[in-house]
Parts: C-alpha cells; structure tokens; sequence
C-alpha cells in the first residue's frame, strides 16, 4: 500500500507540470498557433521563479516572475508568428534558443549558485489545486463559453472568422496569454519538485506535453489523460530504477529513455491518427 500511496503521489507531482504545459499548448493550438516552444516557457518560468524567489526571499514573487517570465515569451511568440509571419516551427525553436541561453547565462552571471538551491517554494499542493482548477475551467470553457467557440472558429478557419465579425489576431493573443500562464505555473512546479534551478533541468517536458496534444487529437480532457500518463511512466521509472523486473537488472539509461519512447510512439502515430485544426499555422 505505501509503494501504490507513493507511486500515486508522484504520478501527480510529475504529471501536473505536463498536464499545465499540454493545456497551455492545446489553447495555442486550438487558436491557429502551432507551439513548439512550450519547453522554452516552462524552462523560462523555472528560471525566473528561481531567480526572483531566491533574490527576494518571497515565493509568491517567485511565482509571480515565472508567470511574467512565461507570458513575455508566449507573448513573443505571436508577435513573430503574426506580425512578422516567420513560420511557426522556426519562430517556436528561436523561442527555444533564446530561453536557454538565456537562463543559463541568468542562472550563473546574476546570483549565487547556492541561492538558487534553496530558494523558498509555495507548497506543492497549492499548486495541484491550482492544476485541477485550469483542468476544469478549459475543459468546460471549451465545449460551454463563448471564447470557447470563437477559439474553435479562429482555430478552423481564420478567415470566415474575420467574415463573422471575430478577430483571430485578438483571440490568439488571449490564447497565448493564457497558454503562458499555464506554462509559468508548470515550470514553477518543475522547479519545486527538484528543489533548485539547473541548466536545462525541464529535460524536453515541453516536448512531452506538445505530444501528450496530439496524442489526444487536441481536446481537452484526453490532453489531460495523455499527459498524466506520461507522468505515470515517469513514475515507474522511478518507482523500479534499480530493482530487477521478473529477474533481469535493467540498465539506469533504459529507464531515462522510457518517457521520450513513449513521446516518439505517440508522435509517430502508433497509437491512432490524428487532425489538427484546420487553420493551424494559417494567418
């Protein structure tokens, strides 16, 4: 029972992040914007949240910097994908680029290497009540709210959506403003699971959670089924690194691998096909 209790506790310590990061991206996505930088913004709010909480002592301002943090870049990214019209995969790599030179320059040139290792955290919990909450406000904002439609309608065909009256350039930044919201709070979260800031410490979550997105063929709820998934593989991996399965000693670089196969074989599209909105990428 103490193996399940504790199997279980980390299935939502490591899926909740991913599960933030996957509505985030399926917002994004619904609205027109294909969002390849979900890993930049959950490695930016981690970094961010760090810095600031470390700094300041506060982890309420951590949290705030994280979700500023988040929201800049998402932000960033429509500005390049609309404004500028760059292709979204390129602008959503640039994006990519940036937050990782840029926390690894921040991480070691604006603080003390040992701060950053014990900078205060809100409490995990507050965190899980804050991710079933966006769970439940996108799953019945999608399917019963009026920017629930208009996000459909910009998302499938942008430009009957501006011969009705909407504009898909006021929606997706909405969307994105709330895609960075989500992501600022799951690198906060990855933050205060690891208990300090590291280069690269996401480790292609954002990936995870883009593939746990078209696993689940872009609807809400199966996005979050996807990725708690990813976080139970995650888990096991824990949960068995190191213990012989029916007799064989597994190596410690097989159990890493597992949450990456598992994103390919999603990717690749093993587990059934999916559509993407028809106007994804469309201006």
């Amino acid at each position: 029972m103490n193996d399940f209790l504790t199997f279980a506790m980390n299935v939502v310590a490591l899926g909740l992040p991913l599960v933030l990061a996957a509505l985030g991206g399926l917002v994004s996505e619904r609205s027109g914007i294909m969002n390849i930088a979900l890993e930049g913004k959950l490695l930016g709010a981690a970094c961010a949240t760090s810095l600031v909480a470390a700094s300041t002592g506060s982890p309420i301002l951590g949290l705030g910097a994280g979700l500023l943090t988040a929201t800049i870049l998402s932000l960033g990214l429509v500005w390049l994908t609309q404004s500028l019209r760059i292709d979204h995969v390129v602008a959503g790599m640039a994006i990519n680029l940036i937050s990782l030179g840029g926390t690894n320059f921040a991480a070691k040139a604006l603080i003390d290497q040992n701060q950053l290792s014990g900078a205060p955290t809100l409490a995990k919990e507050m965190y899980w009540g804050l991710g079933v909450l966006a769970a439940v406000v996108i799953i019945v904002g999608f399917a019963r709210t009026r920017p629930g439609l208009h996000l459909f309608a910009v998302g499938e065909d942008p430009h009957k959506s501006r011969q009705m009256g909407l504009s898909p350039i006021r929606v997706r930044v909405g969307a994105l403003l709330t895609t960075g919201i989500l992501c600022g709070l799951g690198g906060a979260l990855i933050l205060t699971n690891a208990g300090g800031f590291t280069d690269g410490m996401t480790a292609g979550r954002g990936f995870i959670a883009l593939a746990a997105v078209i696993l689940a063929g872009w609807r809400p709820g199966a996005a979050v089924a996807a990725a708690l998934a990813f976080g139970a593989i995650e888990a096991l991996r824990i949960q068995l690194q190191g213990a012989p399965v029916f007799g064989v000693e597994i190596p410690t670089e097989a159990w890493a691998s597992l949450p990456y196969i598992a994103t390919l074989i999603a990717l690749t599209g093993f587990l059934g096909k999916t559509s993407p909105p028809a106007g994804l990428g469309r201006i």
